[in-house]
C-alpha cells in the first residue's frame, strides 16, 4: 500500500498548532492543579484541555461547558453508587447506564454523555471512592477547560489558514466539476459526463467541513486578540462559502443536464465547453488569491470575461437540456461573482441579456 507522505506532512503541518496548544496547556494544567489546587492525581485537567482543544473544528467554549457537566454528572453518580454497592462488573454496568442515562434526559450534547460514562466507569474501577473526591475532579476539568481556552487564545492557529485547507478542497472540487463537464461535452461523451456528477455529488461533506471550519475561525478571531489583525482575510472566506456551496449545487444540476443532453445526442454550441473551462480557470484563480491574502479581483474579471461567452449561446437552438445547462452556468457565474464580493444585482447585471424568444 503506498502512503501519501507529503500528505500527511501537509496534515501535520495544519495540525501543528493544535498539538501545540495542547502539549502546552496540558503540562500547564498539571501544574496548576498539583501546585496550587493541592490536588494528588488530577488527572481530569489535562484530559480536559485536549478534549477542549481538540485536533477538530467545533465550538470549544460549548465543550467546556459539557466536559464540566459530564464529569461532574458521572463523578457524582459513581461516587454515590460506587460508595454503597462497591465495585465490579455489575456494578460498573449500572453505573455506567444510569450516568450515560441521565445525561441524555439533561442534555442532547454527545459530549456530556461519553464523557459521564467515562468518568463513572473511572471512578468505579481505577478510582474507587477514597480521598480524591468528586469536587476535586470537577475543578480538575474546570482548570483544564480555561487553561484549554487561554492556550487558544495565546497561541493561536490563524483562523484562515485553518479555513484554506477546507475551502482548497471545496474549489477544487468545483474546478474538477466545470472541467470535467468541459470535456464530456467536446468529447460527446455521455459516460464521462455521468462519472462527473458523480463525483459532483459527494462534495457536499467537503462543504459542511468548510462552514465548520468557518465557525472555528470565527471563534478563534473573537477570543485571540493576536488575530484579529488579519480577520479581513478571514472576512474573504466568510464571503465565498455561501455562494461557493450555491454554485456546487447549481453544477450539479448542470452536470445532470449534461449526462441527459449527451445521452439524447444534443450538440451544444462550442462556447459552452470554453466557458465552462474558463470558469475552472477563474476558480482555481480564487483558491490561490484567498490564498495569498488577495483581493479576488483577478478572478472577477476572469468570471466576467467567460460570463461574455454566454451571448454566444441563445436558447432554442442545441435541445433542452443543454438550454438548461446554459441557464446553470447563468446561475454559477452569478454566485462566483457574489463568492468575490460582489452583490447580487452587480453579479446579474454582468450576465449579458437574454435573447428575446422567436417570433
Amino acid at each position: 500500500m503506498q502512503v501519501d507522505v507529503r500528505g500527511r506532512l501537509r496534515r501535520l503541518a495544519f495540525m501543528g498548532p493544535s498539538i501545540v496548544q495542547s502539549s502546552v496547556a496540558a503540562g500547564l494544567a498539571w501544574v496548576v492543579a498539583t501546585d496550587l489546587f493541592g490536588h494528588e492525581r488530577p488527572f481530569f485537567a489535562p484530559i480536559a484541555v485536549v478534549v477542549c482543544i481538540g485536533v477538530a473544528v467545533g465550538q470549544r467554549l460549548r465543550r467546556v461547558a459539557e466536559l464540566v457537566a459530564g464529569v461532574s454528572l458521572g463523578v457524582g453518580v459513581g461516587d454515590l453508587l460506587i460508595f454503597q454497592i462497591g465495585s465490579g462488573p455489575w456494578q460498573i454496568a449500572l453505573v455506567v447506564a444510569l450516568a450515560m442515562g441521565t445525561a441524555v434526559l439533561l442534555d442532547s450534547g454527545t459530549l456530556i454523555v461519553l464523557q459521564a460514562g467515562s468518568s463513572a466507569v473511572l471512578v468505579a474501577t481505577l478510582l474507587p471512592p477514597s480521598g480524591i473526591g468528586g469536587l476535586d475532579r470537577m475543578v480538575d476539568a474546570l482548570i483544564g477547560g480555561v487553561l484549554g481556552i487561554a492556550a487558544v487564545a495565546l497561541l493561536p492557529a490563524s483562523p484562515a489558514t485553518i479555513v484554506h485547507r477546507h475551502a482548497e478542497a471545496v474549489l477544487e472540487a468545483l474546478a474538477a466539476a466545470l472541467d470535467g463537464t468541459a470535456e464530456a461535452v467536446e468529447r460527446a461523451d455521455p459516460e464521462r459526463a455521468a462519472a462527473v456528477l458523480a463525483e459532483v455529488r459527494d462534495t457536499q461533506a467537503e462543504v459542511e467541513a468548510f462552514g465548520q471550519a468557518l465557525e472555528t475561525g470565527r471563534e478563534i478571531t473573537a477570543i485571540a486578540p493576536l488575530r484579529r489583525r488579519r480577520r479581513q482575510r478571514f472576512l474573504r472566506y466568510e464571503t465565498a462559502w455561501t455562494p461557493v456551496d450555491l454554485a456546487l449545487r447549481n453544477m450539479r444540476v448542470l452536470s445532470r443536464r449534461a449526462v441527459v443532453a449527451l445521452s439524447q445526442a444534443e450538440s451544444p454550441p462550442a462556447a459552452l465547453p470554453a466557458a465552462l473551462r474558463e470558469l475552472a480557470g477563474a476558480v482555481l484563480l480564487f483558491r490561490d488569491e484567498l490564498a495569498a491574502g488577495r483581493p479576488p479581483e483577478g478572478t472577477r474579471a476572469a468570471v466576467m470575461g467567460a460570463a461574455a461567452r454566454l451571448a454566444e449561446m441563445p436558447p432554442g437552438r442545441s435541445g433542452l437540456s443543454t438550454d438548461a445547462m446554459t441557464a446553470q452556468l447563468r446561475s454559477v457565474v452569478v454566485d462566483l461573482l457574489e463568492a468575490t464580493g460582489a452583490d447580487r444585482e452587480a453579479a446579474v447585471a454582468a450576465l449579458p441579456p437574454l435573447p428575446p424568444p422567436p417570433g
